[in-house]
């Protein structure tokens, strides 16, 4: 069988006429990050100034603040799983200002607001992995996961054959979510 195009669409094979089937996953723009070129060689993802629209789509960024930013996680544990972070590049929680504290307890908020308003989910997880111990895979910028998650979102792939699954592509996420993170003030003044 021939092998689909990258163009970001997942496509099931499967092999027959040896008497043992066996199903393929096809999800070409995985293999960026299998390779480990998925972080940028300029630095840290979280570290940006102004942004024009194609910068903001192209880094997948649905909003920034002056003091945190919200951005959709390129390599998702779910359909419009969102990172939340601090413009200041920090590591550490405790080294947080008190206004970005503010900023990304309100963002934290809204992102579930936007959510449920858009998707529905049945269920978030919420999170911070401090420290590269701890599973952050950006461990020198402090940042909080937002997952949205619907009942019988989970199966044997992760548990099995170590794959996660999204049905939505992200520049279908970015298009669905953008729109609705235009409307979020900034929680300080």
């Amino acid at each position: 069988m021939d092998r689909p195009a990258g163009g970001g669409v997942a496509a099931v094979m499967e092999k027959r006429g040896t008497g043992e089937g066996w199903r393929q996953l096809w999800a070409p723009w995985r293999s960026a990050y299998i390779r480990g070129t998925h972080r940028a060689s300029t630095g840290c993802i979280f570290c940006f100034g102004a942004l024009k629209p194609a910068a903001c789509r192209r880094r997948l960024v649905l909003y920034a603040g002056p003091e945190a930013s919200v951005m959709l996680n390129r390599y998702p544990y779910n359909n419009c799983h969102l990172l939340i972070a601090p413009r200041r590049h920090v590591a550490e929680l405790e080294a947080l200002s008190a206004a970005e504290s503010a900023a990304i307890s309100g963002l934290l908020s809204a992102s579930v607001r936007i959510l449920k308003k858009a998707l529905g989910p049945h269920g978030f997880n919420l999170g911070a992995n401090l420290g590269r111990v701890a599973g952050a895979g950006v461990a020198d910028h402090l940042h909080w996961h937002v997952v949205p998650r619907w009942n019988g979102d989970t199966n044997f792939m992760p548990v099995m054959t170590q794959t996660r699954v999204a049905s939505e592509h992200l520049e279908a996420s970015f298009a669905l979510l953008q729109p609705l993170f235009r409307r979020v003030q900034s929680p300080v003044s």
